[in-house]
């Protein structure tokens, strides 16, 4: 294939050019590895140039984290070459969790996210493999190390696979974590999300003291949401909400900490990431993006 690769919009696929710069390598070295070791574009028209599918993007997605792991190109490309991941296949995950190898973690979420998108990623593979884990612990299994790996492999690998959308232009939403909480694995999943969709999100963490949600919203629209995770009862601050109400927010309220908590008349409880993501991208201006898959 030569640099004059078509636009992507020509066909269903898309130009190595367009790959190398997505997955943040040399052009020469995906040419390299489609000649070595096969790992290439699969989609092909007579007289057109072959052109890369989500699916190859995937596998190759998955070798760059192998071989940025420490494995040989051509070991890579064998673990590589097998099928697509099967949807929901957590015990994988858990045995590379309880195996402590985040290389091996990455290149699986890696995988199952480019094939069935993040929102089926963290319902179907990761919240089962979490709730193994916990029932494990409370057979007195010591395994709280095993959970901090997997939490900190599924953020990386979110960051990696779904960047924020480059456009910023619209309405913006303030992800957040109330003053005392530190759970904040679910606003980052919920952002990897609303990047699927083009719909951009400042996430500010775990622990944001209520000061500083009016300082982020000052800097915002007037127009912006503004959602709060509370994982317990003592992080779930009614000070949080009126802060945020106070700047014109529209504030929704996630997690399990505000359920025995009145929710006030200027905030909205969602109870799940379908119904947060509805809420978000309903409010959005411009018509979002279909889900990667």
């Amino acid at each position: 294939m030569s640099d004059a690769s078509p636009s992507d919009n020509d066909a269903t696929g898309f130009s190595v050019r367009t790959v190398a710069e997505r997955i943040g390598i040399p052009t020469a070295t995906l040419r390299s590895w489609n000649q070595r070791y096969g790992i290439g574009p699969s989609q092909h028209r007579r007289g057109r140039h072959r052109l890369y599918s989500e699916a190859d993007i995937a596998r190759l997605e998955r070798m760059v984290v192998l071989v940025r792991g420490g494995s040989s190109p051509a070991r890579a490309a064998e673990s590589v070459r097998g099928p697509l991941p099967i949807a929901g296949d957590h015990a994988s995950l858990l045995d590379a969790a309880f195996t402590s190898d985040p290389t091996t973690l990455q290149s699986l979420l890696l995988a199952h996210i480019h094939a069935f998108g993040v929102v089926d990623t963290w319902d179907r593979l990761c919240r089962p493999a979490f709730a193994e884990i916990v029932q494990r612990q409370g057979a007195g299994i010591g395994c709280i190390d095993v959970e901090h790996l997997l939490s900190w492999c599924i953020s990386a690998t979110l960051h990696r696979a779904v960047p924020p959308p480059a456009d910023t232009s619209a309405t913006p939403v303030l992800l957040a974590c109330t003053s005392g909480e530190t759970h904040s694995l679910p606003l980052e999943v919920l952002r990897a999300a609303l990047a699927e969709r083009d719909v951009p999100a400042t996430m500010l963490g775990p622990n944001v003291p209520t000061p500083a949600l009016g300082d982020a919203l000052d800097r915002s629209a007037p127009d912006s949401a503004a959602v709060l995770w509370s994982q317990q009862e003592s992080t779930a601050l009614l000070s949080a909400v009126r802060t945020c109400a106070e700047r014109g927010a529209r504030v929704l309220l996630a997690g399990p900490g505000w359920e025995d908590v009145p929710a006030p008349n200027t905030a909205e409880i969602v109870k799940s990431l379908p119904s947060a993501l509805s809420e978000l991208t309903a409010a959005a201006p411009a018509e979002v993006s279909p889900q990667r898959q």
